[in-house]
């Protein structure tokens, strides 16, 4: 029997909680995802021009390795021919409206629109020199030309990306046009001015966000694609079958450790839920759990996937380049972060377990240690890329395209899952069309950090919240937190973090947070978005395959991934959980004590331990918890003790109530 193939009796059980009622298909999924996802909003092509999209986007990934790869021309060349193509690759892909469903049409203003926003990218290319020399001097069309560009892109970020990061930067172009107007009240110049700076400068559309993805995200959202195609997420998902699957409520485990790993390298969170999500799910719930916590689960651990290194979803190289360390360094600082993350979802999931009484799945219906050996090498890829990059015996973008080379290899040895030629297009087809998204929240994410520049919002915001936040610190970094959210609603990962990295990370830099610790903040709270109602796309997805309420799926993801609200804060206050300016002691300690603190909280929220809580009891665990988590030798002290007198208390009334 071969490794990936059910026998026949686990395949029965497997259809009959994918067949259920309960449980929501396919095209539910996509219904729920077109509803709240425009990612998920995309023409449809049949025939004849399928295929040539289908080419022409792996055409664009190839064009994207060859020019990180190869190219020698100027930055600004590189970058104006890359945001072009992305435009006319995004209006191919993007309607103008939600569901649009007529097949193989484009209307007349679409090509319209997608000749507006790439040829002024191209023109720009061909022209680079002469537009550099220019410098602030340029003419009156090339103003034009520099706005229809602008608006051409905004107009395909609405399409594709959402509204919330079309809100922010509409509100700073306009705020930059009246701030240059105070300045100077000259209406030509301000426009002049306001092109130059977001059209032909790298301060703008073209800045470090775009530069970062058209040079080494592209290539990793490639090897993501690649790597799925290899059969490495069914690994993933048999090997934490074989280490949790047998436990109490099992199924629920096998999403935790299975999403994280699958999630790191796919780099979506709705993508890894949807993914995973389709196997663990429907298990979840024929073991027992609740609809809205088994998508709950699914959603919460996707998201989570993308702070787990070594890859964290490719955000770990935006890391590293926005803050001029190596990628191994940002590597090293997130494990523990992330390991608290998924042990607080992993306590929680435990306790409902208990709680509910769930069994595990017969270890006869698990995988061996001995069939999971046998497809270690699926891992090749990744263990080359990150030791190459961690070395530094290639460069980022290099190891990335020699482990797509990895990956190919691996898929011609899986005989479960061989590559072909036609995967291999696959593969190509969406990488380019994974990275349309990227590129424009990206360039979006420059627009934002061009206008705070041009304007000096930046030392204004600062002003802002040190005067809400009374100059206390915990104040500051709550209110910075409400900002992550709200801007990260609905932006892809990588993106998310360039939104922050612009607006939010300075803010707390100034304030005397060290660099390190502000950037992993805004960074844990844009990720959280993706399962923060009201949009919380993870848990849509979730909720649409558990055909549970969404807002309630959201809801208790929230409440699973606790860890990644309370975290930030402890390195924030306590830089020793990144491993910054500590010994090893401390870092024993913070570990003991925040996964403690965690399964206070944890056990407290769930309201279970050995058995139900009752509301005063609930909160003396949350409250003990926290203080644990809180740095300092009397929090720890006092948490502890208040933890371990709940604890043997409930333990003590639980043994009396069984007895009697």
């Amino acid at each position: 029997m071969k490794f990936f193939k059910k026998n026949e009796e686990d395949a029965a059980i497997l259809q009959e909680a994918v067949s259920s009622e309960d449980v929501g298909t396919a095209a539910d999924v996509e219904a729920v995802m077109k509803k709240y996802d425009r990612e998920s909003n995309i023409r449809t092509w049949e025939g004849l021009p399928k295929q040539i999209i289908r080419y022409l986007m792996a055409a664009f990934s190839l064009y994207c390795i060859y020019v990180t790869l190869f190219s020698n021309a100027l930055q600004e060349v590189r970058l104006s021919m890359f945001v072009g193509l992305i435009a006319i690759m995004g209006y191919l892909t993007y309607p103008a409206k939600r569901g649009a469903a007529r097949s193989n049409y484009i209307p007349w203003y679409d090509i319209v629109l997608m000749l507006a926003g790439s040829v002024p990218f191209f023109y720009y290319a061909a022209n680079a020199m002469e537009i550099i020399k220019l410098s602030a001097r340029i003419t009156t069309p090339m103003i034009i030309i520099a706005f229809i560009a602008i608006l051409s892109l905004m107009e395909l970020c609405r399409r594709s990306v959402g509204i919330p990061i079309l809100c922010v930067v509409g509100v700073l172009l306009v705020y930059t046009f009246v701030s240059g107007y105070q300045t100077n009240p000259n209406i030509y110049n301000v426009f002049r001015r306001v092109a130059y700076t977001l059209f032909y400068t790298t301060s703008g559309v073209m800045s470090t966000p775009i530069t970062v993805c058209a040079k080494y995200i592209v290539v990793f959202i490639i090897f993501g694609a690649f790597l799925e195609r290899t059969g490495i997420s069914n690994f993933f998902i048999q090997a934490a079958n074989s280490v949790a699957g047998a436990s109490s409520g099992g199924p629920a485990k096998v999403a935790v450790i299975s999403s994280a790993l699958c999630g790191m390298v796919s780099g979506s969170s709705v993508g890894n839920t949807v993914t995973t999500g389709s196997v663990t799910i429907p298990m979840m719930k024929k073991t027992g759990y609740k609809p809205e916590f088994a998508g709950a689960v699914e959603a919460a651990s996707s998201t989570g996937g993308q702070i787990m290194p070594p890859i964290m979803g490719a955000a770990a190289f935006l890391m590293a380049e926005y803050m001029g360390v190596s990628y191994g360094e940002v590597a090293m600082r997130a494990i523990l972060p992330a390991l608290l993350y998924f042990a607080g979802i992993y306590i929680a999931v435990h306790l409902e377990a208990k709680r509910l009484g769930l069994k595990g799945i017969p270890k006869d219906q698990l995988p061996k240690f001995g069939q999971l050996a046998k497809k270690f090498y699926l891992l090749t890829p990744l263990i080359v890329l990150v030791w190459m990059v961690s070395t530094n015996t290639r460069t980022m973008q290099t190891s990335a395209s020699i482990a797509i080379l990895f990956a190919i290899g691996v898929g011609l040895i899986n005989k479960d899952e061989r590559i072909t030629i036609h995967k291999i297009i696959d593969a190509l087809e969406a990488g380019g069309r994974n990275v349309i998204t990227v590129a424009v929240a990206c360039a979006m994410a420059g627009m934002i950090a061009g206008c705070i520049t041009a304007t000096g919002l930046a030392s204004k915001l600062l002003s802002g919240i040190m005067t809400a936040s009374m100059g206390i610190p915990l104040i500051a970094l709550f209110l910075t937190m409400l900002c992550c959210i709200v801007l990260g609603m609905g932006v892809p990962t990588t993106a998310n973090y360039c939104i922050m990295a612009s607006t939010c990370a300075p803010i707390l830099i100034q304030m005397g947070f060290p660099r390190m610790c502000a950037h992993f903040f805004v960074f844990y709270f844009g990720i959280v978005a993706d399962i923060t109602p009201p949009v919380a796309l993870a848990a849509y997805a979730g909720s649409a395959i558990a055909k549970a309420n969404p807002m309630k799926t959201g809801v208790n993801a929230t409440r699973l991934a606790i860890a990644a609200f309370i975290v930030p804060y402890i390195f924030a206050f306590s830089p020793s959980m990144l491993f910054i300016d500590t010994n090893w002691v401390e870092v024993v300690m913070i570990v003991v004590t925040s996964l403690l603190g965690i399964f206070g909280v944890a056990a407290g929220l769930g309201g279970f331990l050995y058995k139900k809580m009752n509301p005063l009891i609930r909160l003396i665990f949350i409250v003990a918890g926290l203080t644990l988590m809180y740095p300092g030798s009397a929090t720890d002290a006092i948490g502890f003790v208040l933890l371990v007198a709940v604890a043997l208390f409930q333990r003590a009334t639980a043994r009396r109530g069984a007895e009697a």
